[in-house]
């Protein structure tokens, strides 16, 4: 009988039958979109080409490797769904593998041993590692004896999420290697304690700190806010006036700090630090003193030692990218922040209804570099304006909270904890790409889903949009 029921729910196609299609729609708009951008970007390669070679062009290209991705869609659906759960960790090894290999053998491309090149085409492993560390993790979270309360679990899990990111930053490719943090999403969703998130957001802050400010300035914000805490923990009738003449104190030391008296105002504050302290040590809250003094300790460690890295460690251009990102002003308009400026030039220049398809300027002109891959999102906004890209974001907002519709309602852990692998990795490529067209995200290079040119991206995205379907498909069966 049960048989019989989950035959009708398969219904009659083998490949979209009972297939989400709210989710395969999205995906397919968002395919379909990134092809006319890519044209559009490549239309001046388009009518110089000579007869019959459309397939040499970016655009003939890129739809080679539509036809690729609909293949392999079309054969993942009709493959056993069970697959993906019972191989999970061989396909981890392989895809850690190519990670291996890529090193040895690939080619190096801006200045990155990230590729494998064949035959005109280009192939990054980093894509198909994305898809074998979510099977990995999603596999190991599905176990039984898996408690991320466990210190056990969490580090294996770890280990999972860092076996790739590892090998990634040895190419060295950072931008890749950071979206393998998005994992820390279905980590979170499945009970990894919340502190963790807490301290580290407390800890990329800063480090990011330590890269615009003085070492110093952030140690005397630090004690300062440190003296603010242990004033309020004090057990007095008059904690009131010691909160009071903390602040003072802070006010005073911010416009002493100001007069380049810092160095005085820094270790004036730190004896403050330490005799507030010892009152508080007497008041028999020994832990709260060491825990306040050691979050002082390390916090002021890390600024230096990003500042450090930042001045002594790192390479000019590297400096540049980051001066990009938090300084700008520091940067050369026709430099480092060449890109950031036509890019947002670009996006300006669309207004509310864009220039139309196929007639952006900017576009046609080349003045955005990497506009068909990192910085897509320009010519939409100078060909679409605001309305197209709004609609982009739309269209991906709609996707992720499609994908966490179709996560909540898998009966399977392992078809669960995928599908939030899979919105996880979506999200943070989204949120990325379309923060560093407009210089809130550092420019690291990180494709748009789906619209970006790119046959590996589209295919790693491809593969794992078609398994959650698969899975999702067959989440009536028991």
């Amino acid at each position: 009988m049960r048989r019989r029921r989950a035959s009708r729910r398969e219904g009659n196609s083998p490949i979209l039958g009972h297939i989400d299609l709210v989710a395969f729609s999205l995906f397919l708009a968002l395919v379909i979109v990134g092809w006319l951008m890519v044209f559009s970007v490549g239309f001046e390669e388009f009518r110089n080409m000579e007869e019959g070679s459309f397939l040499s062009t970016s655009a003939g290209k890129q739809a080679i490797w539509i036809g690729i991705c609909g293949l392999i869609f079309a054969f993942i659906m009709l493959f056993d769904w069970k697959f993906w759960q019972t191989f999970a960790y061989p396909i981890y090894a392989v895809s850690l593998g190519m990670l291996v290999l890529v090193l040895f053998f690939g080619a190096n491309i801006k200045g990155a041993t990230s590729w494998f090149s064949f035959g005109g085409f280009s192939f990054q492993p980093s894509e198909i590692a994305k898809f074998g560390t979510a099977l990995a993790l999603s596999g190991f979270l599905s176990s039984y004896s898996t408690d991320l309360k466990n210190l056990r679990s969490q580090f294996i899990s770890l280990m999972i999420i860092l076996g790739p990111i590892i090998l990634i930053l040895l190419q060295p490719d950072a931008g890749s290697a950071l979206v393998f943090l998005s994992f820390f999403i279905v980590l979170f969703r499945e009970g990894l304690n919340p502190s963790y998130y807490i301290v580290a957001g407390v800890m990329a802050a800063l480090l990011i700190a330590g890269l615009v400010a003085e070492p110093e300035k952030i140690a005397l914000a630090l004690s300062l806010l440190v003296l603010l805490a242990m004033s309020y923990s004090l057990k007095s009738k008059r904690r009131l006036y010691w909160v009071l003449g903390a602040a003072a104190v802070a006010g005073a030391s911010y416009y002493l700090a100001r007069l380049d008296y810092l160095p005085y105002v820094l270790i004036s504050c730190l004896l403050a630090v330490i005799v507030l302290g010892y009152v508080l040590y007497q008041q028999r809250n020994g832990r709260l003193v060491a825990g306040l003094l050691f979050f002082l300790l390390a916090g002021s460690s890390l600024a230096f030692a990003a500042n450090y890295a930042f001045n002594n460690v790192l390479k000019p251009h590297q400096q540049d990218r980051i001066n990009v990102w938090l300084q700008p002003e520091k940067c050369d308009e026709r430099g480092s922040l060449y890109n950031l400026v036509q890019s947002k030039t670009a996006i300006g220049a669309g207004g509310l209804q864009g220039k139309g398809f196929l007639k952006g300027t900017m576009t046609k002109g080349n003045y955005v570099p990497e506009q068909s891959t990192d910085f897509i999102f320009c010519t939409i906004g100078e060909e679409q304006g605001f309305i197209g890209t709004f609609g982009i974001i739309v269209l991906f907002l709609l996707l992720l909270f499609r994908v966490s519709i179709i996560a909540e309602r898998q009966r399977y852990s392992f078809s669960r904890h995928y599908a939030y692998c899979v919105a996880g990795i979506i999200f943070i490529h989204f949120f990325i790409n379309i923060g560093m067209t407009m210089g809130l995200m550092p420019i690291i290079g990180i494709p748009l889903p789906f619209i970006s040119k790119g046959g590996s991206s589209l295919m790693g995205f491809t593969i794992m949009i078609a398994v959650m379907l698969k899975l999702d498909k067959h989440r009536f069966r028991i």
